[in-house]
C-alpha cells in the first residue's frame, strides 16, 4: 500500500490574529491572496477592518531572482532539447546523450552557485549576505543531490567504476582541500606549516594520492629522522591497486591484488614502522580503513557521505550498487553517533543510496523552496525510463504532475511565463487545458506582450484565447479612441457584433470631420469586409468616394445607389448619401439614368416620411430642423432637374 503524505505545514501571516478576525483569501495564477475581513451583524458601526495590511503568499518566490532567473533560462533551454531526442536512439548513444544532458543541468546550477556566492561576498547588509549565502547551501545541495543521482540511476555505474565515480562526487563537493593546498605550498616552509597534516589528511581522506605523495616527500625533505617512514607510506600510497578507467583488469583480479596491499598496510601497522610518527600511524589506519581512525577525523570529514566514501574505498573498493544502502546506513548512524537526528539532505541522500527514486523527489519536494529541481529531474529520470509505472491518483503521472506545478510558478512572473509554455506544451495530458487557463490570467500591459500572447496562442489553435484577447484589446483601443486598432483587432477576433460597433463609431467621426482616419486599414479590408453587414457598408462607402475621388462617376453613382437600395446602408445614413449623391446630381452629363434616379427620390421620401414629430423644439433643435429642410428642398429640386435631363436624354436615344 502506498504511504500517504502528511499534514501540509502551516504557513503564518504576520499581522492578523485568527481569533479575532474573520480571513479570507484568492489562488492567484501562482499565489494566494490573504485579507483580514471583519463581520459584525450587530454593530454596523464596529465593521472597519483591524489591519491595515494585505499579505500576498507566493509559493515560487524564487522565480523573483535575478540570478535564479539565469537557472530558470538556461535551464528551459536543456528541457526542450532534451524533449527533441530521438526515440530511436538506444542503448550507448541514448545513455551518453542523457549523462550529457544530466551535466549540463548540473552546470547550470554551478554557474548560478557560483554567481550566488559573489553577490553574498559582496552584499552591502549583513541580511542578505545572509540570504545570499543560504541561496548557495541550497544550489549546493540542490547539485550534490542531482550529481548523486546521475550517478546512481543515469550512468548506472557498476561495481568498480561506481566507487571512482563517487570519488569524484566527493572530491567536487568538499572543495576546502584546494584552497587548503595552495596556503600550505604558498608557505617557506609547507612542512612546517600549522595546518600541514591535515591536508595530508584529507587529501588520504578523498583518495588523493598522488598529491598527498608529494607532500610527504616536502616532509622528508625537512626531516631525516621521518624520511624513512614518509618514504614506505609513499610507496603504499603509490602501489594502491585502484580500477583506472577504461582498464581491461576484472574484479577479481583487482580485489586479490588489494587483498595484497591491504595485507602489507596491516604488516607495517603490526610491525611498528610508523610507531614513532603519530601522524604517519594515523594515515596508515586510514588507508586500512579502520573506522576507529577515520571517526577520529570527523572535523576533516565534515559529513557522512564523504565518510561513507572514504570507507568504502579503503574497506571495499569493488562495492556493488546493491550493497550500498547498508553502508551507507551504517556510515550514517556511525557518523551521528545518535547525537543528533538526520538533515532532510541526509534523508535525501539517504533514498538516493536506497535506489528509491520516488522517495527522492518526494523528499526535495518538501524541502527545496520551488519545484525547479524536482521538475527537471523527474523529466530526465523518465526519459530514462525509470518512473513509467508510477501514476497519481489524479489522472496524471508524476513527471507531468511537476512540470504542471513548475509551469504554474512561471506564470506568476511578468516574462518567465513565456518559458512555461513550453512546458506546458510537453505535458500530453493536461498540459494544454492548463496553459489555457494560465494564458487567461495573463495581465496584456502592452500591446506587445499581447502579441506575444496571441502568436502563442495562434501557433496551438487555441481559438477562443484569440478571440478573448483581441476582443479586450479591441475595447481597450475604442476608449483610447484608437478606432483603426480597434477595427483590426476585432476582425481578427472575427468578432461581428464589435466590429459594427466600431465601424458606427467610424461612420460617426466622418460626419463630425468629413473624412475618415486609417484609411490603409479600410482600403485594404479585403474579404474581412464580410465579417457584419455594418463593416461592409464602411468598406464600399470608401470605395465610393475612391471611385469620386478618380472622377468614374458612373460607378461611383450606381454603388451609391446600390448603397442604399440594398439595404446594407443603416437609414440614419441616408441623409448622407443622398447629400454625397448632389455632385453627381449637378453634373454637366447625367450620371444617373431616369430609373436610378426614381429610386433615389423612393429612399429620400422614404426617409422623410418616416422622420419623427417633435414636440416644443428648443433653439437648437429648430436650427437642425431648418438644416434638415433646406437639405431635402434642395435634394428634390437636384432630382426633379436630373429626372427631367434624363428623361430628355433617354428619350432623344430612343429616338435616334
Amino acid at each position: 500500500m502506498e504511504e500517504l503524505d502528511g499534514e501540509p505545514t502551516v504557513t503564518l501571516i504576520p499581522g492578523v490574529n485568527s481569533k479575532k478576525k474573520q480571513m479570507c483569501f484568492d489562488w492567484g495564477p501562482g499565489e494566494m491572496l490573504v485579507c483580514e475581513t471583519s463581520f459584525n451583524k450587530k454593530e454596523k458601526s464596529e465593521m472597519v477592518p483591524g489591519c491595515p495590511f494585505i499579505y500576498i503568499i507566493r509559493k515560487d518566490v524564487d522565480v523573483y531572482s535575478q540570478i535564479l532567473r539565469k537557472l530558470f533560462n538556461e535551464s528551459h533551454g536543456i528541457f526542450v532539447g532534451l524533449q527533441k531526442i530521438e526515440e530511436e536512439l538506444t542503448g550507448k548513444s541514448r545513455k551518453a546523450q542523457l549523462v550529457r544532458v544530466s551535466k549540463n543541468y548540473r552546470s547550470v546550477i554551478r554557474a548560478c552557485m557560483e554567481e550566488m556566492h559573489q553577490v553574498a561576498i559582496a552584499a552591502k547588509d549583513l541580511a542578505s549576505g545572509r540570504q545570499f549565502s543560504t541561496q548557495v547551501s541550497i544550489l549546493s545541495a540542490m547539485e550534490l543531490i542531482w550529481n548523486l543521482c546521475e550517478i546512481l540511476f543515469i550512468e548506472v555505474a557498476p561495481a568498480g567504476p561506481l566507487l571512482l565515480h563517487l570519488l569524484d562526487w566527493v572530491r567536487l563537493h568538499v572543495c576546502e582541500v584546494d584552497s587548503l593546498l595552495a596556503d600550505v605550498l604558498g608557505s617557506e616552509n609547507p612542512s612546517k606549516h600549522e595546518s600541514f597534516w591535515n591536508l595530508v589528511t584529507i587529501l588520504v581522506l578523498q583518495g588523493r594520492l598522488d598529491e598527498a605523495r608529494q607532500m610527504l616527500s616536502k616532509e622528508a625533505d625537512a626531516s631525516p629522522t621521518s624520511a624513512g617512514m614518509c618514504r614506505i607510506l609513499g610507496d603504499l600510497m603509490r602501489t594502491m591497486p585502484v580500477l583506472s578507467p577504461g582498464s581491461t583488469q576484472t574484479l577479481t583480479e583487482l580485489e586479490l591484488k588489494w587483498q595484497h596491499w591491504h595485507e602489507e598496510c596491516e604488516r607495517h601497522l603490526q610491525d611498528g614502522t610508523f610507531a614513532s610518527s603519530p601522524h604517519l600511524e594515523s594515515l596508515c589506519k586510514i588507508m586500512l580503513g579502520d573506522e576507529a581512525a577515520l571517526l577520529e577525523q570527523k572535523e576533516l570529514l565534515s559529513n557522512w557521505y564523504h565518510f561513507l566514501v572514504t570507507r568504502l574505498l579503503y574497506s571495499h573498493p569493488t562495492v556493488k550498487p546493491i550493497d550500498l544502502h547498508f553502508y551507507a546506513q551504517s556510515s550514517l548512524d556511525l557518523f551521528l553517533g545518535g547525537e543528533s537526528s538526520p538533515e532532510p539532505l541526509d534523508n535525501i541522500l539517504m533514498a538516493a543510496f536506497e535506489f528509491d527514486i520516488h522517495q527522492v523527489i518526494k523528499e526535495c519536494s518538501i524541502a527545496l523552496s520551488n519545484w525547479w529541481f524536482v521538475a527537471h529531474l523527474t523529466d530526465l529520470l523518465d526519459h530514462c525510463k525509470l518512473l513509467q509505472s508510477h501514476n497519481l491518483y489524479f489522472g496524471s503521472n508524476m513527471r507531468e504532475f511537476l512540470l504542471l506545478e513548475y509551469a504554474s510558478g512561471l506564470f506568476a512572473h511578468h516574462s518567465l511565463w513565456q518559458l512555461g509554455v513550453d512546458y506546458f506544451d510537453y505535458c500530453p495530458e493536461l498540459g494544454r487545458v492548463s496553459l489555457e487557463l494560465h494564458i487567461e490570467r495573463i495581465p496584456l500591459s502592452t500591446e506587445q506582450k499581447a502579441l506575444k500572447v496571441l502568436r502563442i496562442c495562434e501557433q496551438r489553435q487555441m481559438t477562443e484565447q484569440v478571440r478573448s484577447i483581441c476582443k479586450i484589446l479591441a475595447m481597450k483601443a475604442v476608449r483610447n479612441n484608437r478606432l483603426g486598432s480597434a477595427l483590426s483587432w476585432s476582425i481578427r477576433a472575427k468578432d461581428a457584433a464589435f466590429a459594427t460597433l466600431v465601424s458606427d463609431r467610424f461612420l460617426r467621426d466622418y460626419c463630425e470631420r468629413g473624412c475618415f482616419s486609417d484609411l490603409d486599414l479600410i482600403d485594404n479590408l479585403g474579404p474581412a469586409m464580410m465579417l457584419s453587414d455594418r463593416l461592409t457598408f464602411l468598406g464600399k462607402y470608401r470605395e465610393f468616394h475612391r471611385l469620386y475621388g478618380e472622377k468614374r462617376f458612373v460607378d461611383a453613382a450606381s454603388l451609391l445607389l446600390s448603397l442604399m437600395t440594398s439595404q446594407i446602408a443603416p437609414q440614419s445614413f441616408w441623409m448622407t448619401l443622398l447629400t454625397d449623391a448632389l455632385p453627381l446630381l449637378e453634373q454637366k452629363q447625367v450620371i444617373f439614368s431616369a430609373e436610378q434616379t426614381y429610386e433615389l427620390m423612393r429612399c429620400l421620401e422614404d426617409l422623410t416620411s418616416g422622420m419623427p414629430v417633435r414636440g416644443e423644439p428648443d433653439a437648437q433643435r429648430l436650427q437642425d430642423d431648418d438644416i434638415e429642410t433646406t437639405k431635402v428642398e434642395m435634394l428634390r429640386l437636384a432630382l426633379a432637374r436630373n429626372l427631367a435631363r434624363a428623361i430628355i436624354k433617354e428619350g432623344s436615344l430612343e429616338g435616334s
